[in-house]
């Protein structure tokens, strides 16, 4: 995975399972910074060639703040594996390389990332790590497709389905023969029904003679603009640049180059929470062995019924009864300093001037998490959608799309349902039905 060759190599070969296992059962958001110190380490030694032993007193210094940093964040990370398999490590490698516990603790750039002209962004990358060249060679450009995660939260599918959904806790977004993204949602405020992306794993698969296995992770305050073992490309194989990582804007904008498999991958931070859109031809979004397996990958499949806000029974439940009222009845408990619908209508309305699906979105959001950040949620969330998707036709959705009941399960067209005009009433019994 674009690790150091030689000794260093084979000390953390444990690292590559390890990012896996994580990123597939991942708990909910902890405080635990471990990633960060693993990315530190590995930007500081990752690179070609394993230490000369001129290097040493370098690299212990190196291993001696990786120590460091796993110790300030000891406190928070009891339990973790992640946080236990480094410490383990570290003490390895600083008996491999007889590195003393007592010393300087700087982090030297020992090696750095390739160049541009560098062998591992060379431009000659055989035709199979180029997804239009290797897959359509004798056809017609492929069908792109686009899908996305936003605010509080809302999903749109790569059929372009458009659904609030509630899915608590990780959930898997794509899962097919090339890459897994999972995300987790947890509440805005602690016993609220409200919930965000707090947390973002991207899994891209070992692919033939282009890429090697990479894990890319992002958390709340913590937006990576390189993989989790400090790699901003596919690694050391010669296709190794049609997978690449790009930071757009520091700490707020991420964008991941997949040429192989023809995807586009965007991941923001806005505000405390996350946003995902993807670009994705049709052939690889399809690319599943097993489809029963499929019933929870949201971005191909949708939310499971029992995580879709009903808007048709709050529409029934609602009819003719006055929002604040039932707001004040409600037991449920409710965001602080929340807008009032006329301001939240009027913050939406400066970002999203056209009254689609997105600004729908955005006065639910501010009516329900009282973080005006959520209007810029939605904002970016429609520029991803200008960005990526193939059909410019399609880029504003005015109905919302719920299953019926034994629809989906027999794969059959799922039918969209009329976009009801009262979202304020909606809101008032959100409690009641999450």
């Amino acid at each position: 995975m674009g690790m150091g060759r030689g000794a260093g190599r084979s000390a953390l070969g444990f690292w590559p399972t390890l990012a896996f296992l994580l990123c597939s059962f991942p708990a909910a958001t902890s405080p635990c910074k471990i990633l960060k110190c693993n990315s530190e380490f590995w930007s500081a030694t990752s690179g070609s060639h394993a230490p000369a032993s001129d290097d040493t007193p370098e690299f212990c210094a190196a291993l001696r703040s990786y120590a460091l940093c796993t110790r300030r964040t000891a406190r928070t990370c009891r339990g973790d594996l992640a946080y236990h398999s480094a410490v383990h490590g570290i003490e390895d490698l600083m008996s491999q390389h007889n590195c003393s516990k007592d010393g300087p603790t700087s982090q030297p750039r020992l090696r750095t990332l390739p160049p541009a002209g560098d062998s591992q962004e060379r431009s000659d990358s055989p035709e199979i790590c180029h997804y239009e060249k290797s897959f359509h060679k004798h056809s017609a450009t492929p069908n792109y497709t686009h899908c996305g995660l936003f605010g509080d939260p809302h999903l749109r599918t790569f059929t372009d389905r458009f659904q609030t959904c509630k899915v608590q806790g990780a959930w898997p977004l794509i899962d097919n023969n090339y890459l897994n993204v999972q995300v987790t949602n947890t509440p805005v405020l602690p016993g609220s029904a409200a919930t965000a992306t707090s947390k973002l794993t991207i899994i891209f698969k070992n692919f033939q003679e282009c890429v090697d296995q990479k894990v890319y992770q992002a958390e709340m305050d913590e937006l990576p603009a390189a993989f989790v073992d400090g790699s901003k490309n596919g690694g050391d194989k010669h296709g190794a640049n049609s997978l690449k990582i790009t930071e757009k804007v520091s700490g707020q904008h991420v964008e991941i180059q997949a040429k192989y498999i023809g995807t586009t991958i965007v991941v923001r931070q806005v505000g405390r929470y996350l946003t995902f859109a993807v670009r994705m031809p049709e052939e690889v979004v399809n690319a599943v062995e097993d489809w029963d397996s499929q019933g929870l990958y949201l971005c191909l499949r949708g939310c499971p019924l029992n995580q879709q806000i009903d808007f048709q029974a709050f529409h029934t439940n609602t009819e003719g009864t006055g929002a604040r009222r039932l707001a004040a009845a409600s037991p449920a408990p409710t965001a602080p300093e929340t807008f009032p619908y006329e301001t939240a209508v009027a913050k939406c309305k400066e970002k999203l001037p056209v009254e689609d699906l997105y600004y729908q979105a955005c006065v639910f959001d501010l009516l329900t998490t009282g973080d005006v950040n959520f209007t810029l949620a939605a904002y970016y969330a429609l520029e991803d959608v200008k960005m990526l998707h193939s059909n410019k036709d399609k880029l504003h959705l005015y109905e919302r799309t719920r299953d019926l009941p034994g629809r989906a399960a027999a794969g059959l067209p799922l039918a969209p349902q009329p976009l009801l005009g009262a979202l304020i009433l909606l809101l008032a019994l959100l409690p009641v039905f999450c």
